[in-house]
């Protein structure tokens, strides 16, 4: 009797031991890899020393709501900034912001939103940015609005843009390709150069988000 106790002690000890074992390794394998400044320089991340502050502003959002500084606060956001004529660069981004975040956990998503501000706001107005964005996610934003103000905002985070003509009446614009950060405090805290691949941006941003201590 003794040696059956034993021997069912030893086994519970053993499978005990296993579970531990293995929620420990599946514990470490869905944490996030921190990535020191190098490897993120090499991911095509930069994040600034110092996040930083920028001026309030008033925009619509594509259901035309307030889009203003509180509605990046709160959590993290990732700021793209193109219009609804773009043939490529923008279709294409918006793709692949789309595959980085519909593969991240529900916790995750809770945690990050998308929002693409539009450079032509002459044209993208609150009904097309509404036909437009949400069929890339209809979890992403499309914000539009004051020029001046999109001008403003887009200076202070180093977002370039030009008016192009293209003849009599029709023009494109040229603009920045990088994804812009935007931490919890709503301030700006780095930027995603292109090319931009799903992948990569998913484990930049859970590495930055993890080591960030916001």
């Amino acid at each position: 009797m003794q040696q059956k106790l034993g021997v069912r002690k030893t086994v519970t000890v053993l499978v005990v031991f296993m579970v531990l074992v293995v929620g420990g390794f599946t514990w470490r394998i869905n944490q996030p890899v921190i990535m020191s400044s190098e490897e993120l320089r090499l991911n095509g991340a930069v994040v600034l020393d110092k996040p930083r502050i920028f001026s309030d502003f008033e925009l619509l959002d594509h259901r035309g709501e307030l889009f203003d500084i509180a509605r990046l606060q709160g959590t993290w956001t990732i700021l793209f900034f193109g219009f609804t004529h773009c043939p490529d660069i923008c279709p294409t981004t918006m793709a692949v912001l789309n595959d980085t975040y519909s593969k991240l956990k529900d916790a995750e998503k809770q945690r990050l939103q998308v929002v693409m501000i539009s450079l032509d706001p002459e044209r993208d107005t609150v009904t097309k940015l509404a036909e437009y964005v949400p069929y890339f996610n209809a979890e992403f934003i499309g914000v539009t609005g004051n020029k001046h103000l999109i001008r403003r905002l887009t200076a202070e985070i180093n977002i370039a843009y030009n008016r192009v003509p293209l003849g009599e009446s029709d023009y494109t614009v040229d603009h920045s390709t990088q994804l812009v950060l935007i931490n919890p405090k709503g301030h700006y805290h780095g930027f995603f150069r292109a090319p931009h691949n799903e992948t990569t941006l998913r484990s930049i941003w859970r590495s930055i988000s993890a080591s960030s201590g916001l």
